[in-house]
């Protein structure tokens, strides 16, 4: 068994062991693992936003922070642009559409792109394509459990050195 290295601070090579809570600002809830299994991460590697990165970096195990990430650095602004009106007959006879309904179409390359119905106009759907949480600054609250060097990463940039 190889031994794991602790790290004293979160930077971009350690994998973090950590609680997390996102909600709005008014304190409505979003997301959360609190009172449930920690969350593991590799701060930089693309898997959270770089707003969310940055907060964790230098932090320590038993840190407890709250942060207020803006809008335009949590999940975006909200684009006029992503509203788009598709014709009715795009639709499956069966579905009732109403505003607020989540709905998949497909992406040009490939996979799903949900949308949000927003609003009916005769024969056209004028569907939300933004983010749910797009133009919303994002409360996160974040417990450092652990910190350690994640030797994937370390592999991976030694490899990327020589």
């Amino acid at each position: 068994m190889n031994p794991v290295a602790v790290a004293d601070t979160v930077s971009e090579k350690t994998r973090v062991t950590l609680y997390f809570s996102l909600s709005l600002t008014d304190g409505q809830l979003v997301d959360s693992n609190v009172g449930g299994q920690a969350a593991q991460c590799v701060p930089g590697d693309g898997n959270l936003l770089p707003a969310f990165d940055a907060c964790l970096l230098g932090l320590q195990a038993g840190d407890k922070k709250r942060y207020v990430i803006p809008a335009a650095d949590a999940f975006g602004l909200r684009q006029d642009a992503n509203l788009k009106r598709v014709p009715r007959n795009k639709f499956a006879e069966d579905i009732e559409l109403v505003p607020g309904l989540v709905v998949s179409f497909a992406a040009a390359e490939g996979g799903e792109l949900p949308g949000v119905v927003h609003r009916l106009m005769g024969d056209m759907v004028e569907v939300d394509f933004n983010h749910p949480l797009a133009g919303r600054d994002i409360v996160f609250d974040v417990e450092i459990v652990d910190v350690v060097v994640d030797v994937v990463v370390d592999k991976e940039h030694a490899n990327q050195t020589r």
